[in-house]
């Protein structure tokens, strides 16, 4: 008799985990991922980070320092994104700091370290000008800066408005095109 016990007793051990395994079973939801099919690769960033120091340099020498709070980088376009504010620290060619741009976002070109910064623009030179415009390319290879947007550039000498921009990165030599606003002269 004791063998029959303990062989019901397992029999009855085996049908119950039988049942709670078919109950888990089919009390599980079957979801499929949801797949974007007309998604590209291409359109997608090959690199991406946050709060990033990026240094631009030539031979050795620092040319310019950009710190942003987010970076997409698209391999394949040679470009890369920059949101969530941007600030970059000019250098000259001997290595003094010259000027700092500010501005909401840009893209550099990943060949020739061209920067375009566009949104709420702000460039302060060390020394005391300051320039305000939506749209400024830095030209890597020249170290200038320009635009064809509306721009307004206050000095110690004088406050000048215009429709269009080019100077060097430390906005000591400028030329504004068709210029719209008054130009006082400080005293």
């Amino acid at each position: 008799m004791p063998h029959h016990r303990i062989l019901s007793l397992g029999g009855g051990l085996i049908f119950l985990c039988l049942v709670v395994s078919l109950l888990l079973c089919s009390c599980e939801e079957r979801i499929k991922p949801s797949v974007l099919t007309d998604l590209k690769t291409k359109d997608l960033p090959s690199h991406e980070s946050w709060n990033t120091t990026i240094t631009f340099s030539d031979s050795g020498r620092i040319q310019a320092v950009l710190k942003v709070g987010h970076l997409e980088k698209y391999e394949d376009a040679q470009r890369t994104h920059l949101d969530g504010g941007l600030h970059v620290d000019f250098f000259d060619e001997n290595g003094h700091h010259t000027s700092v741009l500010t501005a909401i976002k840009g893209t550099v070109d990943d060949r020739t370290h061209d920067l375009e910064a566009t949104g709420n623009v702000v460039v302060v030179s060390d020394s005391g000008s300051t320039l305000q415009t939506e749209q400024l390319f830095w030209r890597n290879s020249i170290r200038r800066v320009q635009s064809d947007q509306f721009v307004k550039i206050t000095s110690p000498r004088e406050e000048i408005q215009g429709q269009g921009l080019d100077s060097d990165q430390s906005l000591k030599n400028y030329r504004i095109y068709r210029v719209t606003g008054q130009t006082r002269l400080k005293e």
